[in-house]
């Protein structure tokens, strides 16, 4: 399976430097003047497409990041550290912090949002959490 998340930007130029800033790559089979796929990994890519090609594959107004929040999109990191590291390219390339880093113990995430205003989230869960619920994690803590 493959997830394809769509998202408006206003600057297409931009928003594609801001996303291979943070390490995906752009895909230029599927990359013109009016979208650009990005690939995160062989199963994850966010198309970007200008506000006016956006609205072709819609009857409902479209609204970006900055005048509204819509979906939120979370991609999951092997480690805490790495979460981190992709807070500061998201710092770094002109994005910004939607809310606080949140840490549950057993899982920990940023909440970003690209130039554009997309919320995008990375997050960290521990294995045994994501396996088993929270419960587990926090009975093999001894807590």
């Amino acid at each position: 399976m493959q997830i394809f998340v769509n998202l408006p930007t206003a600057d297409l130029d931009r928003a594609k430097a801001f996303y291979e800033a943070l390490g995906a790559t752009i895909v230029p089979a599927f990359t013109d003047e009016n979208a650009a796929s990005i690939r995160w990994d062989e199963n994850v890519f966010f198309m970007l497409l200008t506000r006016e090609y956006f609205a072709t594959f819609t009857s409902r107004p479209v609204v970006l990041g900055t005048e509204g929040a819509q979906v939120i999109t979370a991609i999951s990191r092997e480690s805490r550290e790495e979460v981190d590291a992709i807070r500061e390219r998201i710092l770094a390339a002109g994005g910004s912090e939607n809310k606080e880093p949140q840490d549950h113990g057993f899982m920990y995430s940023v909440s970003m949002a690209d130039p554009d205003g997309n919320i995008i989230e990375f997050m960290w869960m521990d294995p045994v959490a994501a396996q088993d619920g929270p419960e587990a994690f926090f009975d093999q803590q001894g807590g």
